[in-house]
């Protein structure tokens, strides 16, 4: 299949001094950063409470929470950090795979000394969360998977075709701007970021439905009405976790966290709040 065009010249990016992993520091935007994983992680914390980490999509930033987080932090130490390439977070060398961002996210919470969190991902969010649920169940106390696919061949035929062929410059000009506001690489580098992604998104996640059935964690599946996540697709990552439960947001797209944030925001309390938490299994 056809790739997105390429710069003439690979953009140079911006350096930092290398830290060492754990090492934190105040950052602009309002945040800090914490060396995790040999990447510069920034991250913002609202509220007290049990931690819950917010992982957000593609492409996206921890802005695409805005609106969950002043409830969700009035019961909960809400952690929003932004994954490599994304945000304030710089691109590292090579290419992108969920299983590298779940191993990023791992660091990203033992740096910061986190023992065990309630956990939300969104889009490629969701699918770096249920990695982490499957490799470190201990980690997890509750986990919350919004318009997650378990494969690559979970989205929508439209969506696969409109990826097949397209560049950075037609399929997000809006986020090019975000990302050219925000990024320590500089604007240059978002056509790398995308044809990352865009490699990412159609040829992974391969999770065996085998592996989501060893998640242990109390799982609530989300996902809108007319997400870019084949509905069947859905129903197949809630029926293969153990005890899952399972909504669809209706008059919803895959923009479920913008398009109904009230609604998302109540189901997200009322599953943490539902009862005691099962004990983690070591592993």
């Amino acid at each position: 299949m056809a790739q997105a065009a390429a710069p003439a010249a690979a953009p140079r990016r911006r350096r930092r001094a290398a830290r060492r992993d754990g090492v934190t520091a105040p950052a602009t935007g309002g945040g800090r950063t914490v060396r995790a994983n040999g990447v510069d992680s920034y991250y913002e914390a609202h509220g007290a409470g049990a931690p819950l980490l917010l992982l957000h999509g593609g492409l996206e930033t921890i802005e695409s929470f805005a609106a969950l987080v002043p409830a969700l932090a009035e019961r909960c130490r809400v952690l929003l950090p932004e994954r490599r390439g994304h945000g304030r977070t710089p691109d590292g060398d090579g290419p992108l795979s969920y299983e590298l961002m779940a191993a990023d996210t791992i660091a990203f919470a033992e740096a910061l000394g986190i023992a065990s969190a309630h956990l939300a991902g969104y889009s490629d969010g969701a699918n770096v969360a249920m990695l982490i649920a499957i490799a470190r169940p201990q980690l997890v106390r509750r986990l919350v998977l919004i318009s997650g696919n378990f494969d690559a061949s979970g989205m929508t035929d439209a969506f696969q075709a409109q990826l097949a062929d397209a560049t950075a410059e037609r399929y997000a000009p809006a986020l090019a701007a975000a990302y050219a506001r925000l990024s320590p690489d500089g604007a240059g580098h978002f056509a790398v970021m995308f044809e990352k992604l865009r490699r990412l998104w159609l040829e992974q996640p391969h999770i065996a439905p085998v592996e989501l059935a060893r998640i242990t964690a109390p799982t609530l599946v989300l996902c809108g009405d007319r997400d870019l996540v084949r509905l069947e697709h859905t129903l197949e990552l809630f029926r293969a976790i153990p005890g899952a439960r399972l909504a669809v947001v209706p008059g919803s797209s895959h923009g479920v966290i913008e398009d109904q944030p009230a609604l998302v925001t109540r189901l997200l309390l009322n599953f943490l709040d539902a009862g005691p938490v099962a004990p983690a299994r070591a592993g």
